[in-house]
């Protein structure tokens, strides 16, 4: 009993989804306790008019009976079809809100969350498990409503024919509530294990899809069919065991009703011939008996709604309970106004990465310091994996630090509202993401006026009274595409700026994914710029071009470049070397030269690699 008092408790977490609709739940609640009502009449008219021929009352009477019975039948149906489309329409309603509410919760988790959560099995939760919540948030109340009101409206009519035969009749379903318990359970925890298993498929199907040239690459197609024909084999195996428990309540409830039709033939009969009641009353315990059997019948049903239902909200909690590691403080600082760009300042971060239980955390950053002044420019060097990225990501507060304090203008980050915080910057990631939109939808991405740009760039209508803004915006695009050295590319394309990018961008190189990037952080004219190793993909010549245009672009704006070519960082104002996460050289380009340590020794190794490049044609 405990167990399956557990399996119900995520359903009450859908309660206050009931609120906005009070009214439509209440009426059609009210729709199928009138209509069950109606329902339950019928038969005893039946048993009057069968009493008046049997008694050869006037025919008049017998009509009378007979136009009532489909009057109340007519009355009836079009109540059930108006109770369906008001719970079912409750329960789309319901449905939607639930899915908004868990598509802005999922924004405002961390990259940590998705570090360890398959986006197979997110995008699972979202479609399948939301879809049996939303059963047992409509069809499944309305049945269990029917069943309920249903079966006692019949009671009442039974007990009033005779109390001892009902009393009789409803022997064998004393066994129900043991029947509902135990297979009620067992639908519960073998439908999770079903949902499970469709999480791990819809993830493989994902990565795949994701991935498809890497599996083409290294010929992998029938290794890949043969994976997923594995899994949809052990799903079909799963929802095999489902389906033969659920086909096991039927029968059992069947069972139990067939009982009690033979309880009341037996007896019934003994009764009629005994004249304890009429023939008509006889017939109308049968109908009130398959009235009160038939929801019971259905009931086995409406439990697995509700198990697959309360399964399915169990997984959704999941996501709703999650909570960001990263949040904006209870009563934010104001940063101080500013024409430029942002002092930066670290002082003595360290951070790790979440660290299983009783074992000791991998310092990915360590006792971090420096200072730059606003409109300077900082330039962050080292091998792989010495923590560049993550310094980078710590000012926006992808993360926060364990240690340490981090300063923008002298106000710690963990102090400053994350949208105010976060609007300062333009960020350029190592990895470039871009959606499955035009060009300039992705240029604009971030832009108060993101889709007036879009219709701006790509020369469709816009509303007049946002045309001047419009204008200024679609200017400072094309702006921040040319100093990306973008601008004659696009518009090479044969819908210029109205080209739409495949998943993810699919149709463009990496340099021009990694261009198109540099140039939506630059459009937003922030006051700091964060580039993560943002050339990696660009040739020599067009980086030397991009970097002429960043000179410029920067001017007066506070900017950290994470870099592994020296080419890209040795103009800044200032350096930092990283080493396995701590700052282990920093000064300006010509004065860590001149300390002949690792940045001296990086720039020679870079140098002789650019070398052999050239001589390699040669040859």
């Amino acid at each position: 009993m405990t167990s399956t008092i557990q399996a119900r408790s995520p359903m009450r977490r859908l309660v206050p989804y009931y609120q906005p609709y009070r009214g439509m739940l209440l009426g059609g609640l009210a729709l199928v306790i009138v209509s069950s009502a109606l329902g339950a009449v019928v038969p005893w008219l039946l048993r009057s008019g069968i009493d008046a021929l049997l008694a050869r009352e006037p025919l008049r009477r017998v009509a009378t009976i007979g136009g009532g019975i489909v009057a109340i039948a007519f009355v009836g149906g079009a109540l059930r079809f108006w109770m369906r489309e008001v719970l079912n329409g409750l329960s789309r309603y319901i449905e939607y809100d639930l899915r908004q509410v868990l598509f802005a919760h999922l924004t405002t988790l961390d990259p940590a969350y998705y570090a360890h959560t398959r986006t197979g099995d997110i995008m699972a939760r979202l479609t399948n498990d939301l879809s049996a919540v939303r059963m047992a948030a409509g069809p499944a109340i309305m049945y269990l409503t029917n069943t309920i009101f249903g079966g006692a409206f019949a009671l009442v009519f039974m007990l009033r024919i005779d109390v001892k035969l009902t009393l009789l009749s409803l022997l064998p379903m004393a066994l129900l509530p043991v029947v509902m318990i135990k297979l009620g359970g067992l639908i519960h925890s073998r439908f999770e294990a079903v949902q499970e298993h469709f999480s791990t498929m819809t993830t493989h199907v994902q990565e795949n899809f994701a991935g498809v040239r890497v599996v083409r690459a290294y010929r992998q197609e029938a290794a890949e069919v043969a994976r997923f024909a594995a899994l949809n084999a052990t799903y079909v195996d799963k929802n095999m065991r489902l389906a033969r428990l659920y086909g096991a309540m039927n029968p059992l409830f069947g069972l139990l009703a067939g009982l009690s039709v033979v309880v009341v033939l037996g007896l019934g009969g003994v009764l009629v011939v005994r004249g304890t009641i009429s023939v008509g009353a006889f017939v109308a315990f049968g109908f009130y008996l398959g009235i009160l059997t038939w929801p019971l019948i259905a009931l086995g049903w409406v439990i697995n709604l509700f198990q697959r239902g309360s399964a399915s909200m169990g997984r959704l909690l999941e996501i709703l309970d999650a909570r960001p590691e990263v949040e904006s403080p209870p009563v934010p600082r104001a940063l101080p106004p500013a024409q430029g760009g942002r002092a930066l300042e670290f002082r003595d971060v360290g951070f790790h990465f979440p660290t299983p239980q009783g074992r000791e955390p991998r310092w990915v950053l360590r006792h971090v310091s420096f200072s730059i002044p606003a409109g300077a420019t900082l330039a962050v060097v080292g091998a792989t994996a010495s923590g560049k990225s993550t310094l980078i990501d710590l000012i926006p507060r992808l993360h926060d630090p364990q240690e340490g304090t981090i300063l923008l203008d002298g106000v710690p980050v963990r102090e400053i509202a994350l949208p105010v915080l976060r609007g300062e910057v333009g960020y350029v990631q190592q990895e470039s993401f871009l959606f499955s939109d035009t060009i300039a939808a992705n240029l604009a991405y971030g832009d108060a006026t993101h889709a007036l740009v879009q219709h701006d760039v790509v020369g469709e209508a816009a509303p007049e009274e946002s045309r001047e803004t419009g204008a200024r915006d679609v200017a400072a695009h094309v702006w921040a595409a040319d100093v990306a050295q973008l601008d004659e590319t696009v518009r090479a394309f044969p819908h210029g700026y109205g080209t739409l990018l495949g998943e993810r961008g699919i149709n463009l190189s990496g340099g021009q994914k990694q261009r198109l990037s540099l140039a939506r952080a630059l459009a937003r004219r922030p006051r700091l710029v964060l580039l993560d190793d943002a050339l990696s993909a660009v040739d020599t010549h067009t980086e030397a071009e991009i970097l002429r245009g960043l000179r410029g672009a920067l001017a007066g704006r506070t900017a950290v470049i994470a870099s592994h070519r020296i080419s890209a960082v040795r103009d800044a104002s200032w350096i930092i070397v990283l080493d396995e996460g701590r700052v282990v050289e920093q000064g300006t380009h010509d004065v860590l030269i001149a300390a002949g340590g690792r940045y001296a020794a990086l720039l020679s190794r870079q140098q002789l690699e650019e070398a052999i490049e050239e001589e390699a044609p040669a040859r």
